[in-house]
């Protein structure tokens, strides 16, 4: 009798789990969804590094512009732009542009893939679920697939209204947790057709340093 109701309890709690991964997934199919169906996304976040052991605390803002896969970014007094092709990199304090190709890299990442990085490569599971100012935000928790990641887990909280992403937390083996915190998510802004393209004459008018990988 103890052995079965040992079982029991064993394919109840699995049958939990399955139902509790489904509900993430679901979740974060509506969130996939509703970012591809948008024009452009201009976010403007908090980013904090932090990791006890080493002494590090790094906090910064940033802004990314995203429209498909192409991309400007600000983020740490630089500027990177993606044009679909080639990556420039704009340091001013250094005068510099480092241009090279698109990563091949699989565990890059890009602020394009922000939005849409969970899409694969991750077990899924329901977590938290928070009061932010008025707003509901429900977190996912993704755990990698690959048992090599440098990444440990990431927890994505989710505005259950809008099915935007409000945060990213992530932990890393190593101890360190980066966490990304939404402050402006806007959509189908009016932006300029040469947005996304890279002025290499103007730069060069300037005397910056072209680096070419």
């Amino acid at each position: 009798m103890k052995k079965f109701l040992f079982f029991t309890i064993i394919i109840i709690s699995s049958m939990g789990s399955a139902q509790n991964s489904d509900k993430a997934k679901a979740l974060l199919d509506e969130v996939y969804n509703k970012v591809k169906s948008y024009d452009n996304i201009v976010v403007d976040f908090k980013y904090v590094l932090n990791n006890q052991e080493a002494d590090i605390n790094q906090e910064t803002r940033g802004e990314v512009t995203m429209k498909g896969d192409k991309y400007v970014a600000n983020f740490f007094g630089a500027k990177q732009l993606f044009d679909g092709t080639k990556v420039y990199t704009i340091v001013p304090e250094n005068e510099e542009v480092t241009i090279e190709n698109k990563s091949e890299d699989p565990n890059a990442f890009s602020p394009s893939e922000l939005l849409t990085f969970y899409k694969q490569g991750h077990t899924y599971a329901w977590d938290i679920e928070q009061n932010v100012q008025g707003r509901k935000i429900q977190y996912v928790k993704l755990t990698p697939i690959d048992t090599e990641s440098e990444i440990e887990s990431q927890l994505l909280g989710i505005d259950a209204e809008t099915k935007h992403i409000q945060k990213l937390i992530m932990t890393g083996k190593n101890g360190t947790k980066t966490t990304i915190t939404v402050n402006s998510f806007k959509t189908n802004q009016p932006i300029s057709q040469t947005l996304f393209t890279f002025d290499e004459g103007k730069y060069e008018s300037e005397g910056y340093y072209i680096i070419r990988n």
